[in-house]
């Protein structure tokens, strides 16, 4: 089954930034060939379900890895089954709808 994830991982007791963090998972998410964009704050991911859960697992264990005693996470997921989606078209779907609205 195909995911759309909305992934938010925050390491906590690491100070204020967290972008070594944010960069290192990145890595992850592109090392497990997943499609990903990086947004303000956090990632939207495209993929197979347990290869994007199994990729988000090894964020978190890359992430204590590197000191992080706690990390708090947000994931959002959304599944479709009457056809193929992928973030793309999603957001293009939306855009489209925006430039009727403006004419």
């Amino acid at each position: 089954m195909d995911v759309i994830v909305d992934l938010c991982v925050v390491p906590i007791g690491v100070g204020i930034s967290v972008s070594e963090y944010v960069a290192a998972c990145e890595r992850v998410l592109t090392e497990a060939g997943l499609t990903i964009q990086l947004h303000a704050y956090g990632t939207n991911i495209e993929g197979e379900w347990d290869a994007v859960f199994a990729a988000i697992k090894r964020c978190h264990e890359v992430v204590h890895e590197m000191g992080a005693p706690r990390i708090t996470t947000t994931i959002k997921a959304g599944t479709r089954n009457d056809r193929k989606q992928t973030m793309a078209e999603k957001v293009e779907s939306v855009e489209r709808k925006l430039k009727t609205d403006s004419k």
